[in-house]
């Protein structure tokens, strides 16, 4: 016989309480603060390392001597080049390459290559360019301008000098730059009697006293060192009428021939 359980009532079934609503999750707008501030940051170094390099690179152009120059030379156009540099905070005492120097006069030396300060340069001077005939012989090899030199004059007999005087030396112009030189001193058609014109400087006043102390003689070129300065403006040389008052002749400067007749 089989016995049947009688499951018994069944409970009705709990309600369970509702759970929270669920919210939807938005997409991310473009405006984040993180993504701003990344992209800012991103924006500065590039900025900031743009100003460092351009600051690197900051060049000015100024003007730079093409050759060594005495003081008391007239600047031309061929004296000098443009180079860029860079100068930071000091290029206001250079010569600025956007200037145009030609004509103004050198106050003291530069060497070649120097940058050329604006304290180099002096206002226009009392000083005239004179002209020197002197016998290519007696013109050092390879002068050119802006080397400094010392014009002597030589008594000579064809030139008049008789007596003690015959032989004898006289300076006519001291630490002079040379301004121009015209004729060939040194070239195939050259000979020791080709005459070349030497220009050089001189004080406005001296003028007629050099003119006077070469008096037709022979003379004699003597170029200081390649770089040399003229430190001071040639005095006015004094003209010599008796043999006591000539100057001895310089070791190593020869007496020139008489001008061929």
């Amino acid at each position: 016989m089989t016995a049947v359980r009688n499951p018994g009532t069944v409970p009705e079934t709990t309600e369970l309480p509702a759970g929270p609503t669920p919210r939807r999750v938005g997409a991310p707008g473009w405006l984040d603060l993180r993504l701003v501030l990344g992209v800012l940051l991103v924006l500065a170094s590039v900025l900031l390392g743009a100003r460092v390099v351009s600051a690197a690179d900051a060049t000015v152009p100024v003007w730079s001597a093409a050759d060594d120059l005495a003081a008391g030379t007239q600047i031309t156009a061929d004296d000098l080049v443009v180079v860029d540099v860079r100068l930071d905070g000091t290029a206001e005492a250079y010569l600025s390459g956007s200037t145009r120097p030609e004509g103004r006069t050198l106050a003291r030396g530069v060497r070649a290559g120097e940058l050329l300060p604006r304290s180099a340069l002096e206002e226009p001077s009392e000083l005239v360019q004179l002209a020197v005939p002197v016998q290519a012989g007696y013109v050092p090899p390879g002068l050119r301008r802006g080397q400094v030199v010392d014009v002597y004059a030589v008594a000579d007999p064809a030139a008049g000098a008789s007596g003690a005087a015959v032989g004898s030396v006289t300076l006519v112009v001291g630490a002079a730059p040379v301004q121009a030189l015209s004729g060939a001193s040194d070239g195939v058609l050259s000979t020791p009697t080709t005459t070349v014109q030497v220009v050089i400087s001189v004080a406005a006043g001296e003028a007629a006293d050099v003119l006077a102390s070469i008096a037709g003689r022979p003379l004699v070129v003597v170029a200081h060192a390649a770089g040399a300065d003229a430190a001071e403006r040639p005095a006015s040389p004094t003209r010599t009428t008796t043999p006591a008052t000539l100057a001895p002749a310089p070791e190593g400067v020869p007496a020139p021939a008489g001008p061929a007749g």
